[in-house]
Protein backbone atom coordinates (compact mmCIF):
# COMPACT_ATOMS: atom_id res chain seq x y z
CA UNK A 1 0.00 0.00 0.00
CA UNK A 2 1.45 3.73 -0.77
CA UNK A 3 0.16 5.92 1.74
CA UNK A 4 -0.85 9.66 1.14
CA UNK A 5 0.20 11.59 4.16
CA UNK A 6 -1.53 14.67 5.65
CA UNK A 7 0.22 17.89 6.31
CA UNK A 8 0.64 16.94 10.33
CA UNK A 9 2.69 13.73 8.95
CA UNK A 10 4.59 15.53 6.02
CA UNK A 11 5.66 17.92 8.91
CA UNK A 12 6.93 15.33 11.23
CA UNK A 13 8.35 13.52 8.28
CA UNK A 14 10.16 17.41 7.01
CA UNK A 15 11.31 17.60 11.13
CA UNK A 16 13.16 14.13 10.53
CA UNK A 17 14.86 15.38 7.96
CA UNK A 18 15.97 18.31 8.90
CA UNK A 19 18.14 16.74 11.82
CA UNK A 20 18.99 13.93 8.81
CA UNK A 21 20.06 17.32 6.62
CA UNK A 22 21.86 18.47 9.47
CA UNK A 23 24.03 15.68 10.49
CA UNK A 24 26.16 15.50 7.48
CA UNK A 25 26.29 19.30 7.59
CA UNK A 26 28.10 18.51 10.91
CA UNK A 27 29.94 15.34 9.49
CA UNK A 28 31.20 17.10 6.92
CA UNK A 29 34.30 18.94 8.44
CA UNK A 30 35.59 15.61 9.81
CA UNK A 31 35.73 13.70 6.92
CA UNK A 32 39.29 14.23 6.27
CA UNK A 33 42.43 11.87 5.55
CA UNK A 34 42.96 10.29 8.79
CA UNK A 35 39.38 10.31 10.15
CA UNK A 36 37.99 6.69 11.68
CA UNK A 37 34.99 6.10 10.06
CA UNK A 38 33.52 4.55 13.41
CA UNK A 39 34.57 8.10 15.50
CA UNK A 40 31.91 9.48 12.18
CA UNK A 41 29.55 7.12 13.62
CA UNK A 42 29.55 8.12 17.42
CA UNK A 43 29.65 11.83 16.31
CA UNK A 44 26.69 11.41 14.23
CA UNK A 45 24.72 9.48 17.16
CA UNK A 46 25.86 12.29 19.24
CA UNK A 47 24.17 14.91 17.63
CA UNK A 48 21.23 12.66 16.46
CA UNK A 49 20.25 12.11 20.37
CA UNK A 50 21.33 15.54 21.11
CA UNK A 51 17.87 16.28 19.06
CA UNK A 52 16.05 13.80 21.09
CA UNK A 53 15.94 11.90 18.34
CA UNK A 54 16.86 8.26 17.69
CA UNK A 55 18.78 6.93 14.82
CA UNK A 56 16.53 5.49 12.30
CA UNK A 57 19.52 2.54 11.20
CA UNK A 58 21.11 1.05 14.42
CA UNK A 59 19.35 -1.81 15.19
CA UNK A 60 16.78 -1.82 11.49
CA UNK A 61 17.53 -5.17 10.57
CA UNK A 62 20.21 -5.89 12.51
CA UNK A 63 22.65 -2.97 11.15
CA UNK A 64 24.88 -2.31 13.74
CA UNK A 65 25.52 1.30 13.42
CA UNK A 66 23.74 4.68 12.98
CA UNK A 67 25.73 5.64 9.77
CA UNK A 68 25.97 3.59 6.44
CA UNK A 69 29.40 4.22 5.66
CA UNK A 70 30.52 3.74 1.83
CA UNK A 71 34.29 4.23 0.88
CA UNK A 72 35.23 4.00 -3.31
CA UNK A 73 34.04 0.71 -4.75
CA UNK A 74 31.54 0.14 -1.73
CA UNK A 75 27.92 1.11 -3.26
CA UNK A 76 26.27 1.15 0.22
CA UNK A 77 25.56 -0.16 3.88
CA UNK A 78 29.24 -0.30 4.72
CA UNK A 79 29.42 -0.73 8.52
CA UNK A 80 31.54 1.86 10.78
CA UNK A 81 34.84 0.66 11.84
CA UNK A 82 39.05 1.00 12.66
CA UNK A 83 38.97 2.15 8.79
CA UNK A 84 40.61 5.15 8.33
CA UNK A 85 39.93 7.89 5.43
CA UNK A 86 42.30 8.31 3.09
CA UNK A 87 43.59 11.43 0.75
CA UNK A 88 41.57 10.88 -2.86
CA UNK A 89 38.75 8.67 -1.60
CA UNK A 90 35.26 8.99 -2.08
CA UNK A 91 32.64 8.48 0.64
CA UNK A 92 29.22 7.71 0.78
CA UNK A 93 26.99 8.63 4.18
CA UNK A 94 24.14 7.43 4.60
CA UNK A 95 21.31 8.78 7.64
CA UNK A 96 18.21 7.78 9.03
CA UNK A 97 16.70 9.59 11.84
CA UNK A 98 13.49 8.75 13.39
CA UNK A 99 11.36 11.33 15.85
CA UNK A 100 7.64 11.55 16.65
CA UNK A 101 7.08 8.05 14.86
CA UNK A 102 8.37 9.25 11.17
CA UNK A 103 11.69 8.50 9.37
CA UNK A 104 13.96 10.75 7.89
CA UNK A 105 16.53 9.58 4.87
CA UNK A 106 19.36 11.41 3.53
CA UNK A 107 22.46 10.60 1.79
CA UNK A 108 25.53 12.73 0.20
CA UNK A 109 28.88 11.33 -1.62
CA UNK A 110 31.84 13.57 -0.19
CA UNK A 111 35.92 14.25 -1.43
CA UNK A 112 38.44 12.82 1.60
CA UNK A 113 41.30 15.86 0.65
CA UNK A 114 42.07 16.17 -3.43
CA UNK A 115 40.36 13.73 -5.89
CA UNK A 116 40.83 12.53 -9.06
CA UNK A 117 38.51 14.41 -11.89
CA UNK A 118 37.12 10.98 -12.79
CA UNK A 119 35.71 10.89 -9.18
CA UNK A 120 34.80 14.22 -9.24
CA UNK A 121 32.73 13.64 -12.08
CA UNK A 122 31.33 10.53 -10.75
CA UNK A 123 30.16 12.47 -7.72
CA UNK A 124 28.64 15.68 -9.95
CA UNK A 125 26.76 13.28 -12.19
CA UNK A 126 25.59 11.12 -9.52
CA UNK A 127 24.13 14.61 -7.75
CA UNK A 128 22.33 15.47 -10.86
CA UNK A 129 20.62 12.12 -10.91
CA UNK A 130 19.38 12.91 -7.61
CA UNK A 131 18.02 16.23 -9.24
CA UNK A 132 16.69 15.13 -12.54
CA UNK A 133 14.81 12.29 -10.79
CA UNK A 134 13.08 14.43 -8.13
CA UNK A 135 12.22 17.03 -11.03
CA UNK A 136 9.92 14.03 -12.09
CA UNK A 137 8.02 13.24 -9.05
CA UNK A 138 5.21 15.25 -9.80
CA UNK A 139 1.19 14.23 -9.77
CA UNK A 140 0.33 12.82 -12.95
CA UNK A 141 3.74 11.15 -13.40
CA UNK A 142 4.57 7.57 -12.55
CA UNK A 143 7.15 5.63 -10.50
CA UNK A 144 9.15 4.77 -14.07
CA UNK A 145 9.45 8.27 -14.91
CA UNK A 146 11.90 8.65 -12.40
CA UNK A 147 13.93 6.01 -12.96
CA UNK A 148 13.89 6.72 -16.86
CA UNK A 149 15.07 10.16 -15.87
CA UNK A 150 17.66 8.99 -13.75
CA UNK A 151 18.88 6.34 -16.07
CA UNK A 152 19.17 8.48 -19.20
CA UNK A 153 21.40 11.20 -17.06
CA UNK A 154 24.19 8.65 -15.47
CA UNK A 155 24.42 6.74 -18.88
CA UNK A 156 24.91 9.55 -21.21
CA UNK A 157 27.47 11.02 -18.64
CA UNK A 158 29.39 7.38 -19.21
CA UNK A 159 28.18 6.27 -15.88
CA UNK A 160 25.75 2.62 -14.87
CA UNK A 161 23.03 2.57 -12.87
CA UNK A 162 22.90 -0.42 -9.78
CA UNK A 163 20.15 -2.35 -10.10
CA UNK A 164 19.76 -4.60 -6.88
CA UNK A 165 19.16 -1.71 -5.26
CA UNK A 166 16.47 0.97 -5.06
CA UNK A 167 14.70 4.16 -3.42
CA UNK A 168 11.51 3.60 -1.82
CA UNK A 169 8.23 5.27 0.11
CA UNK A 170 9.02 6.71 3.40
CA UNK A 171 6.69 7.75 6.60
CA UNK A 172 5.95 5.96 9.66
CA UNK A 173 8.54 2.96 8.51
CA UNK A 174 12.02 3.35 6.80
CA UNK A 175 11.02 1.46 3.86
CA UNK A 176 7.66 2.02 2.37
CA UNK A 177 5.80 0.79 -1.07
CA UNK A 178 6.81 2.08 -3.57
CA UNK A 179 9.90 0.81 -4.75
CA UNK A 180 11.73 3.81 -6.61
CA UNK A 181 14.18 1.94 -9.16
CA UNK A 182 16.92 4.32 -10.46
CA UNK A 183 16.44 2.70 -14.08
CA UNK A 184 13.14 2.32 -15.74
CA UNK A 185 10.77 3.49 -18.58
CA UNK A 186 8.59 6.55 -18.75
CA UNK A 187 4.80 5.76 -17.96
CA UNK A 188 5.51 2.73 -16.08
CA UNK A 189 4.66 1.85 -12.49
CA UNK A 190 2.75 3.25 -9.86
CA UNK A 191 1.09 7.03 -10.65
CA UNK A 192 2.59 9.79 -8.52
CA UNK A 193 -0.14 11.55 -6.49
CA UNK A 194 0.08 14.72 -3.89
CA UNK A 195 0.96 13.17 -0.58
CA UNK A 196 3.04 10.35 -0.98
CA UNK A 197 6.60 10.89 0.34
CA UNK A 198 9.72 9.29 -1.25
CA UNK A 199 13.41 8.42 -0.62
CA UNK A 200 14.58 8.90 -3.87
CA UNK A 201 18.66 7.68 -4.18
CA UNK A 202 20.46 6.65 -7.46
CA UNK A 203 23.39 5.06 -7.11
CA UNK A 204 25.85 5.32 -10.03
CA UNK A 205 29.05 3.54 -10.62
CA UNK A 206 31.84 4.28 -12.60
CA UNK A 207 32.22 0.96 -14.35
CA UNK A 208 29.56 -1.77 -14.40
CA UNK A 209 26.49 -2.24 -13.37
CA UNK A 210 27.23 -5.20 -11.23
CA UNK A 211 27.19 -5.47 -7.45
CA UNK A 212 27.65 -8.08 -4.49
CA UNK A 213 27.45 -8.40 -1.18
CA UNK A 214 30.38 -8.80 1.12
CA UNK A 215 30.84 -11.36 3.61
CA UNK A 216 29.41 -8.92 6.80
CA UNK A 217 26.43 -9.89 4.69
CA UNK A 218 26.01 -6.29 4.79
CA UNK A 219 28.60 -3.82 2.39
CA UNK A 220 27.58 -3.49 -1.16
CA UNK A 221 30.78 -3.56 -3.43
CA UNK A 222 31.10 -2.72 -7.18
CA UNK A 223 31.71 -5.86 -9.22
CA UNK A 224 34.69 -4.94 -11.01
CA UNK A 225 36.19 -3.16 -8.03
CA UNK A 226 35.42 0.84 -9.38
CA UNK A 227 34.55 3.77 -7.49
CA UNK A 228 30.49 4.21 -6.76
CA UNK A 229 28.75 7.49 -5.57
CA UNK A 230 25.30 7.51 -4.14
CA UNK A 231 22.64 10.63 -3.06
CA UNK A 232 19.31 10.87 -1.52
CA UNK A 233 16.72 12.80 -0.52
CA UNK A 234 13.82 12.66 1.13
CA UNK A 235 11.07 14.23 -0.87
CA UNK A 236 6.86 14.67 -0.45
CA UNK A 237 4.79 15.15 -3.21
CA UNK A 238 2.38 18.18 -3.26
CA UNK A 239 -0.03 19.77 -6.34
CA UNK A 240 2.72 21.79 -7.31
CA UNK A 241 5.70 19.25 -7.34
CA UNK A 242 8.15 17.87 -5.18
CA UNK A 243 9.24 19.67 -2.10
CA UNK A 244 12.85 18.34 -1.06
CA UNK A 245 12.40 17.74 2.93
CA UNK A 246 16.10 17.10 3.43
CA UNK A 247 17.18 20.25 1.92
Amino acid sequence: MIHIRGPAEVSNILISGQIVKRTLEVLEKYIVPGMETLELDRIAEEYIRGQDAIPGFKGLYGFPATLCISIDDEVVHGIPGKRKLKEGEIVGIDVGVLKNKYYGDHARTFAVGKISEKKQKLIDITRECLSVGIQQAIPGKRIGDIGFAIQKHAEKNGFSVVRELVGHGIGTDLHEEPQIPNFGKKNRGALIDAGMCFAIEPMINMGQPDVRTLNDGWTVVTHDGLPSAHFEHTVTITANGPEVLTN
